[in-house]
């Protein structure tokens, strides 16, 4: 679940609408599986994956990950915990498809009161999840609980906000996408604070894992560069972040710069993003990691 795609609801622009979101989801994932498949590997020197029998994919969403873990981990049994239905039930659809329906399951839980009953795992894999939580301090704390002698836990947070126009795109003031990320970050921390439990906690990830009682084993980021000109698949997700965007931090932002987004949305404006072919897809994902001992 990445945090620059969320969900709009009529009376709180807060509200995140998960089944409807599905497509995004699903399609931001399938375009970022190269960076997600080097970071599976990269856990895979962290813990030996023939010793890993049983990951868990928490907040597993519409299970493009869990799939990519059962591939990266070919001994385990991967667990997509949601508690949306449809997206687990597309979880289903897409491990069938990819043969991969005996060893991915899915579990439905109302995270956080359900992590302590997910059962021992060797990895613990979140992503774009934690920040969903109001107590991410207690949330890492009852995940850390969940990991097998010498287990892993990996936490997809942060990283960079993805960019996908010029500075100067020639439709409004130059740099939209640097006052849409001041936008959504007002935005991102209202959401926070209006969660159960919301608590004050930095988000230093390796202090939390810490703090839990694990063994830090590294951070790295991950680079998702797609350069102009873009696949029509690229394309559509950009439309559709940018539609997003427009949706949920409309008033949030300028009106010159809601006119810009409108023109940018038009199909029928020859530099919108329907048509231009100077779009291109630059972001980078962050995973912390840490073990038990």
């Amino acid at each position: 679940m990445s945090a620059h795609h969320h969900g709009h609801h009529h009376h709180d622009d807060t509200h995140m609408d998960w089944s409807a979101m599905l497509p995004l989801l699903e399609n931001g994932a399938e375009l970022q599986s190269a960076l997600y498949r080097q970071a599976a590997a990269w856990l895979g020197e962290l813990v030996p994956p023939a010793g890993v029998r049983r990951v868990l994919d928490v907040g597993s969403g519409p299970g493009v990950l869990s799939c990519l873990l059962a591939e990266a981990f070919p001994y385990a049994e991967v667990v997509a915990v949601d508690a949306t239905p449809e997206l687990l039930e597309r979880t289903r659809e897409r491990a069938r498809a990819a043969g991969l329906g005996e060893r991915v399951t899915t579990r439905r839980a109302d995270l956080p009161d359900g992590i302590a009953a997910l059962g021992g795992a060797d990895l613990v894999w979140t992503a774009d999840f934690l920040h969903h939580l109001g107590d991410q301090r207690a949330a890492v704390a009852d995940l850390a609980a969940l990991l097998r002698p010498g287990g892993l836990l990996a936490v997809v947070e942060g990283g960079l906000p993805v960019r996908r126009l010029p500075r100067d795109a020639g439709i409004g003031r130059p740099g939209l996408e640097a006052r849409m990320d001041a936008a959504h970050a007002a935005w991102f921390a209202e959401m926070r604070a209006g969660l159960p439990g919301a608590t004050q906690d930095t988000d230093d990830w390796r202090a939390l894992m810490s703090g839990a009682g694990l063994v830090p084993s590294g951070t790295r980021s991950f680079l998702h560069d797609v350069p102009a000109p873009v696949t029509d698949a690229v394309r559509e997700q950009i439309v559709a972040g940018f539609a997003r965007h427009r949706e949920v931090l409309g008033d949030r932002l300028a009106a010159d710069d809601r006119a810009a987004l409108d023109r940018l949305l038009d199909p029928d404006e020859p530099r919108g993003l329907h048509h231009r072919p100077d779009l291109y897809m630059l972001t980078a994902r962050t995973v912390h990691t840490a073990h038990r001992g």
